[in-house]
């Protein structure tokens, strides 16, 4: 058996930010690391990659190059938590013991949560960023026209913007390449809104008309026939009075509708956001919600990111259960409140942060050269950066705002904030 005064499961953005953060302040403490795989990548990038603008050899460095000096790495699979004995089983059957455990394994892509999807995946025109973003620029550059249909699922997934962005820098690349004519750029969703915030939600509705982008509201995407290319939805609008459909208004994208509430899309290309679920090991754990709709996702007060019951495990990221977008902005306000509860009960404090008011932050991406930059907190609540405001109206499409994501975001990422400095 292993022992450590603090283990954090998890060796992505998350977890690396809080092992930084937390030896900034103090280096003797004992820290390691569960982390299974050898590469360590910038995913927010992988948009750009889909669209042909960003080298995914840049996104990917190994992970021993952002492992923190001082922490142990312990390189396997968790496989179970025990939170009542504290402990933490492995794959290879060794179990690590810990005084203070953070929880930050991210989430896992769900193929079999859509019928056909498995199979369907990385061939024959359907593509996800999520996956594979070189063989999205394969796909789009290959297209020749019909119904490109971008879809959303229904589960929590990393970056609720992304399955947007991609789709408008897909329906510019129509337009330069003179495809726009011949194509249907549609957008399904299970969602009744385009955005959440209403400010950027304007603006993003905007580029949808500009591009004639048909969006299906209510669409739950439950299986995928690849062999006839065609998408089936579950229609979950509850009254008549609610809008299902945008931009299509004569049916241009030929949607079939088989009983009371099945529609049918034929696509031409298919990008997904897949279902996303918690890791099996912390669903099964005790450290999880139990029922609800948080069911699985890791349980957390909202401010203080401590676990209800059991006050020695913290959790942050994707898999912690937060009214709030999973993005890599949002860690960054988590790990220093995390960072700071820890060296609290380390020192016997019984007072703790409760500083985390949801903030997250989604880059929308509209186009190639354009972006949005929306910041928010609980309840859709906007939280834009006062300095970056007082000289860029961020709920605008901003060249500027571009230059961050490309640029400046991944600068900050490997040199900042990997490192405990942002």
């Amino acid at each position: 058996m292993k022992e450590h005064q603090i283990v954090i499961i998890g060796g992505g953005t998350a977890g690396i930010t809080v092992a930084a953060q937390l030896l900034k302040k103090d280096k003797s403490l004992d820290i390691a690391i569960i982390e299974p795989s050898e590469k360590h990548y910038y995913q927010p990038a992988w948009t750009l990659v889909g669209a042909g603008t960003f080298d995914m050899k840049k996104t990917e460095r190994t992970e021993a190059s952002v492992m923190p000096d001082g922490v142990k790495w312990i390189k396997e699979y968790a496989s179970e938590i025990n939170p009542d004995e504290n402990k933490v089983s492995l794959k290879n059957g060794v179990v690590v013991k810990y005084e203070y455990l953070i929880v930050a394994p991210g989430l896992s892509i769900d193929l079999d949560g859509v019928e056909g999807l498995r199979e369907a995946m990385g061939k024959d025109g359907v593509c996800s960023n999520y996956i594979d973003p070189e063989y999205t620029w394969e796909v789009l550059q290959n297209f020749k026209g019909g119904n490109a249909l971008f879809t959303q699922p229904a589960t929590p997934i990393k970056c609720g913007g992304a399955p947007q962005k991609i789709m408008y820098l897909a329906a510019e690349y129509f337009q330069k390449h003179g495809l726009a004519d011949k194509t249907n750029t549609i957008f399904a969703t299970p969602g009744s809104v385009i955005f959440g915030v209403k400010e950027f939600a304007k603006t993003l509705m905007k580029v949808v008309n500009r591009h004639n982008i048909a969006v299906k509201y209510f669409h739950k995407l439950y299986k995928i026939d690849p062999k006839e290319k065609k998408a089936y939805y579950k229609l979950t609008a509850t009254d008549d009075s609610q809008c299902v459909s945008i931009n299509d208004d004569d049916n241009r994208v030929g949607e079939e509708v088989i009983g009371d509430a099945t529609m049918v899309i034929k696509y031409g290309m298919l990008h997904l956001a897949p279902p996303q679920k918690s890791p099996d090991f912390v669903a099964k754990s005790k450290i999880a919600h139990q029922e609800g709709g948080n069911k699985g996702w890791a349980e957390v007060d909202h401010h203080t990111l401590q676990n209800p019951n059991y006050p020695n495990v913290f959790a942050l990221g994707d898999v912690a259960a937060l009214p709030t977008a999973k993005t890599g902005a949002a860690v960054r306000k988590q790990a220093p409140v995390v960072t700071e509860n820890i060296l609290h009960m380390i020192k016997k404090e019984k007072k703790l942060s409760d500083a985390y008011q949801g903030y997250s932050s989604c880059p929308l991406v509209t186009g190639y050269g354009k972006m949005v930059l929306a910041e928010f907190g609980y309840g859709n609540k906007r939280m834009s950066d006062p300095l970056i405001s007082k000289f860029v109206d961020v709920t605008k499409e901003n060249y500027s705002m571009w230059l961050l994501k490309k640029y400046g975001l991944p600068y900050m990422y490997w040199n900042l904030m990997l490192k405990g400095k942002a």
